[in-house]
């Protein structure tokens, strides 16, 4: 993305945005309540609208995309939501394969898809990537919190995505929960080769999960790039308090650094 801005009425969050993420890279987004991360994530899928610039992703000019074209391009990008969004009384197995309409269309794609033998054998597969197999025929409100997270992931798996975009997975989770959904994330998305963008309050997830940490801060300006050198090695209490956010324990994790961009 390159140029990019955002704001709420009079209230600037993001001021001229230059972000290019590699294919394969997982990339965490961090800073205080209201500095535009989960913004940032609405626009890449054009759940939000930019208010200048212009956001490129997976070859396809975002903000040019309409009706099936906007579809198609959905489908490409999978997407994880701090609140998991099952539907409650089917089963892990059929949630699941909720996934699958982003690959078909048509009002009657999900019950024709749940009869096919072949859609359900790959939903089961993204149940066994996730460790939830032996949950497949378990109701959605009898799971975990955590167990729900997972059935979200394979459900976004079954997408079959090319971008997987998770917007705090672990806010709502205990500490050990979290830091197993974002383990889980961050390995399936390494070993399809997938580029990763995440929002993460937790200080030690961002550290331990990504190949680098872009960092949203507040100015009066609204935008600009810099690269602060102070945090460049900072460690996880450090860098909480850099941002003046909120986080968890860590559990005695200890995070390799990470190279820091700090945007303000």
């Amino acid at each position: 993305m390159s140029g990019v801005s955002k704001s709420f009425g009079p209230r600037r969050i993001l001021h001229g945005l230059d972000l290019a993420v590699p294919a394969g890279e997982s990339l965490a987004l961090i800073g205080a309540n209201g500095t535009g991360k989960s913004t940032l994530l609405r626009m890449i899928v054009r759940l939000a609208e930019a208010d200048a610039g212009q956001i490129r992703v997976l070859g396809e000019t975002v903000g040019g995309l309409r009706g099936i074209a906007l579809k198609r391009f959905r489908a490409r990008v999978g997407v994880v939501f701090q609140k998991h969004n099952l539907v409650a009384r089917l089963s892990a197995l059929s949630n699941v394969v909720h996934g699958v309409q982003s690959r078909q269309s048509g009002p009657r794609a999900w019950a024709q898809s749940l009869a096919t033998a072949e859609v359900r054998e790959e939903a089961m597969a993204c149940l066994d990537a996730v460790g939830l197999a032996d949950k497949a025929m378990q109701r959605a409100d009898s799971l975990s919190g955590g167990q729900s997270q997972r059935v979200a992931i394979a459900r976004m798996l079954m997408q079959r995505p090319e971008l997987v975009l998770a917007d705090e997975p672990d806010a709502s989770l205990d500490p050990r929960a979290g830091r197993e959904v974002m383990e889980l994330l961050f390995r399936l998305t390494r070993d399809k080769g997938l580029s990763l963008i995440f929002v993460s309050h937790h200080m030690a997830h961002a550290l331990r999960f990504s190949d680098r940490i872009v960092g949203l801060g507040r100015s009066e300006s609204g935008g600009g790039i810099a690269l602060d050198r102070r945090a460049l090695h900072c460690n996880e209490a450090e860098l909480a308090a850099f941002f003046e956010a909120p986080d968890e324990p860590s559990d005695n994790i200890e995070p390799a650094t990470r190279p820091l961009a700090v945007l303000t």
